[in-house]
């Protein structure tokens, strides 16, 4: 039995070497993949990473553009605003000449009618110089005088300290 045991661990220590060589060929074939696994991984990686890059690179150029429009943009609306608010300014100096014209026309109506004793013939002379057509100039007929006076107010007895005013078309550009 004695050499029975001495045989088979001779022979164990002959396959156990033979499955170190195996078990070590095993390993540096497993050693290999996990290399060429890790290469490939990293390949993939570097793919990815340059892929998100381009991509990165493609949406800045877009934003800088849509930027640049934006600007463009902002510019136009601006010059547009200012053109509205001088415009607005112009418009209301116009208002508030046009306004004091309505203002001064109304007081020379005003006058008329009060030197006239509520029409615009009515008291004679004593009324600011506004009588009757004969009174005033003589011959014409009767609706000469008003016509006359409110059209050239320098034909008629009253020359009153009334302002000049400018016209709206001085304020056209």
């Amino acid at each position: 039995m004695g050499s029975s045991s001495g045989t088979s661990s001779g022979s164990t220590l002959i396959q156990n070497s033979g499955s170190e060589e195996n078990l070590q060929a095993l390993m540096d074939q497993r050693k290999r993949k996990r290399m060429i696994s890790n290469r490939e991984s990293a390949r993939r990686s570097r793919m990815r990473k340059q892929k998100l890059l381009d991509d990165l690179m493609i949406q800045a150029a877009q934003l800088r553009k849509d930027n640049h429009q934006l600007g463009n943009n902002v510019n136009i609306v601006s010059q547009h605003c200012m053109s509205l608010e001088t415009e607005n300014s112009i418009l209301r100096v116009q208002m508030n000449e046009l306004t004091h014209r309505l203002e001064s026309l109304n007081e020379i109506l005003g006058f008329l009618n009060a030197g006239s004793g509520g029409g615009f013939y009515g008291g004679g002379s004593g009324h600011g110089g506004f009588g009757s057509p004969e009174e005033v100039g003589g011959g014409g007929g009767v609706t000469d005088q008003p016509i006359e006076c409110f059209f050239n107010p320098m034909s008629c007895a009253y020359v009153g300290n009334q302002p000049i005013l400018a016209s709206a078309d001085m304020f056209q550009y």
